[in-house]
């Protein structure tokens, strides 16, 4: 039943488990043979009547359980990519907090602050671990992994591995040597 019901909401779609929330479908690219989990949230929010894709999945793209993914300008994730349950990306926040003259007062509603906008992008073959939050403005390389849990709130360079909160790099992979090492840091 599943299957049929994916069919219809897009054809190019391996299999949406059901239930998901989807909002904002005509701003969702599916890309080509996406599988999500149950329960999962993606939303595109239109902006002052935009009408581009504002998440962009590539092929093979699997998403397991309670994944939330919001774009108000644009979300991209790369081919081959798996993410695990309970994981946040969004190109979006309520407020700036970065410590200069632009950030948010604690004064002002969270709801009633600008938004902080910057896009998000996923790169092919990465695996992006349990519970992971993506923050907005980041770019994860290709071929990396993103340890559980982790909070990753700068770029990542391709093919490293990273953990923590915030994550940082704890291994690099070796075209030469064809492994995984450990950085200089560890």
């Amino acid at each position: 039943m599943s299957l049929v019901r994916s069919k219809l909401i897009c054809r190019s779609v391996r299999l949406f488990r059901f239930p998901i929330d989807l909002r904002g479908r005509k701003m969702i690219d599916f890309g080509k043979n996406l599988t999500t989990g149950r329960f999962c949230r993606i939303e595109a929010i239109r902006i002052n009547n935009e009408k581009e894709k504002k998440i962009i999945f590539g092929t093979n793209v699997q998403i397991n359980d309670s994944v939330h993914i919001c774009a108000l300008k644009k979300v991209e994730i790369g081919n081959d990519v798996l993410i695990a349950g309970h994981v946040y990306i969004s190109d979006n926040s309520h407020g700036m907090y970065k410590g200069d003259e632009n950030d948010s007062s604690p004064f002002i509603s969270p709801m009633k602050r600008n938004y902080f906008i910057s896009p998000v992008c996923i790169g092919d073959n990465t695996w992006i671990g349990e519970g992971v939050i993506i923050m907005p403005g980041v770019k994860v390389g290709r071929g990396c992994i993103v340890g559980a849990h982790s909070i990753v709130n700068h770029d990542i360079p391709d093919n490293c591995m990273v953990v923590g909160s915030p994550a940082r790099i704890i291994k690099r992979y070796s075209i030469e040597k064809k492994r995984w090492e450990k950085t200089s840091d560890e």
